[in-house]
């Protein structure tokens, strides 16, 4: 498999561009983002790479950073969506707003994704929601109170309830982050919605 490509740019297209290793050109389709972040022709950059390996073909795509090539590697494990498709989803959104929205099941800015249907968006959501909240997506990243937030999530799935209930349950909380407090304003909150 390969992870990563170092060269030069030889030539920019629409969807990817041709990266020179070593006097081996390789064609890289790329999102729009990563696209954006390459430097001009005849600059070295080094590439997150993912070999496809079809029946009938490979195909390589390019990442300017790590946790776009994790997202569309995720993406691609979702039935029904192929590296195209994925493609064109990571060209439409940024990997962070794109994560919010599936952890947060906003489908509607998934179906706005050229491609991208109802039932797909849906597929997308039931696949991955669990998967990038158990990664944190959505949660407070250390901060003032960070601690205590942390400490307070990881309290509310060790009494059972789900990684995306624990980080809704700990939204909205107003005053000085102390666990104990913050379990409380969780716990009330889930007890609203049984």
């Amino acid at each position: 498999m390969i992870a990563y490509l170092r060269g030069s740019v030889v030539e920019k297209t629409y969807g990817g561009l041709v990266l020179d290793v070593s006097g081996v050109g390789y064609f890289l389709h790329m999102s729009n983002a990563s696209l954006g972040k390459m430097p001009p022709i005849g600059h070295e950059v080094a590439v997150h790479a993912h070999l496809h390996v079809r029946e009938d073909a490979l195909q390589l795509f390019g990442f300017a950073a790590k946790p776009e090539k994790q997202l569309f590697e995720q993406l691609i494990g979702v039935n029904g969506i192929g590296p195209k498709v994925a493609l064109a989803v990571l060209s439409a959104y940024e990997v962070e707003p794109l994560k919010r929205a599936i952890v947060s099941e906003d489908a509607g800015i998934i179906t706005s994704i050229p491609g991208i249907g109802k039932k797909t968006a849906q597929r997308l959501i039931l696949e991955l929601k669990e998967k990038l909240a158990a990664e944190g997506v959505g949660m407070s990243s250390p901060a003032p109170g960070g601690a205590a937030v942390n400490g307070a999530y990881d309290a509310l799935l060790a009494l059972g309830y789900s990684v995306v209930e624990a980080r809704e349950a700990l939204q909205g909380f107003k005053g000085e982050p102390v666990v104990e407090e913050l379990i409380k304003f969780a716990l009330q909150k889930l007890a609203v919605r049984k």
